[in-house]
């Protein structure tokens, strides 16, 4: 489905929001899940894209007794000057939520796959994640979801109308446990390695927007869990704030370490723009600057 261009500033504040990068090494190497927006979404419908939604109120509820560690571990792992404890602790839940809403997965959990149905039961009714959990006896896992990037959408969005603050995560995928998509938000999941994931969305088979192009792009430059979960542990989450321009009349999204770009330094070794054409966004030098 072809990206139509959004060229109107919104200046409402970018929403927080939590995705996840969910990654489990495959018989070929390292595979990360992405799941397929229903079309009739709001945000990125039709799009192929990591589990992940907005930081809900009672995210930020959850009750710090019950954590598998002190709250300022969430806060200090997020490098984000200025952040407040509830939020912190919040965007951890909402990662962890959102993958449960989205996926069926219950990550950081012992046995997890024995707690998913009657979580789904205890959750529609009413009673949210964190306290679902809490009622089962249950902790709740943040340690589980490493901070790995800082997405925030710029002031004129190219994608979409709206915008976010979208903290990204990556953590590994229970082994006890299958994935199934929900209905209402996705029309599928899908285990590819991130080779695959650019190469089918090269091939016109997926679409993905660019956050996801970007982060896959990082990832097929790694062979492994082992990998990812020591990148993620060595470095701060990169702050990403693209910065888009219009050229020759096409959109380019210009990333730091971009000649264009207000920061210098590069926060990943591929490419550091796309550019609109053949109504999606790809990089200067085609598929092969994304797979290094």
């Amino acid at each position: 489905m072809p990206i139509a261009i959004n060229s109107d500033e919104v200046l409402t504040p970018p929403v927080a929001a939590a995705t996840v990068m969910v990654v489990r090494d495959g018989p070929a190497g390292l595979e990360v899940l992405l799941v397929r927006r229903h079309g009739n979404s709001g945000v990125l419908g039709g799009v192929h894209v990591f589990p992940g939604g907005k930081l809900d109120a009672a995210d930020r509820q959850a009750d710090p007794a019950v954590l598998d560690r002190p709250v300022a571990a969430c806060l200090s792992g997020l490098c984000e000057p200025g952040l407040d404890l509830d939020t912190a602790l919040g965007l951890h839940v909402a990662a962890l939520r959102e993958t449960f809403e989205e996926c069926g997965l219950l990550l950081g959990q012992v046995n997890g796959a024995r707690h998913v149905q009657p979580l789904r039961e205890q959750t529609a009714a009413g009673l949210a994640f964190a306290a679902a959990l809490q009622a089962r006896g249950l902790p709740i896992p943040t340690a589980c979801v490493l901070p790995w990037s800082r997405w925030v959408t710029p002031r004129v969005p190219s994608v979409t109308n709206k915008r976010f603050d979208t903290r990204f995560f990556v953590a590994v995928a229970p082994e006890d446990q299958t994935v199934e998509h929900c209905a209402h938000e996705a029309t599928e999941a899908v285990w590819l390695s991130p080779r695959t994931g650019l190469e089918r969305y090269w091939a016109g088979e997926i679409d993905l927007a660019p956050p996801q192009i970007m982060s896959l792009s990082e990832l097929s430059r790694m062979a492994d869990v082992a990998q990812v979960l020591a990148t993620a542990r060595s470095r701060p989450p990169s702050l990403i704030e693209p910065e888009p321009f219009d050229e020759d009349g096409r959109r380019v999204i210009c990333y730091p370490g971009d000649p264009r770009h207000s920061i210098a330094t590069r926060v990943w070794p591929g490419p550091t723009r796309l550019l609109h054409r053949n109504q999606r966004f790809e990089p200067e030098n085609g598929l092969a600057a994304l797979l290094g």
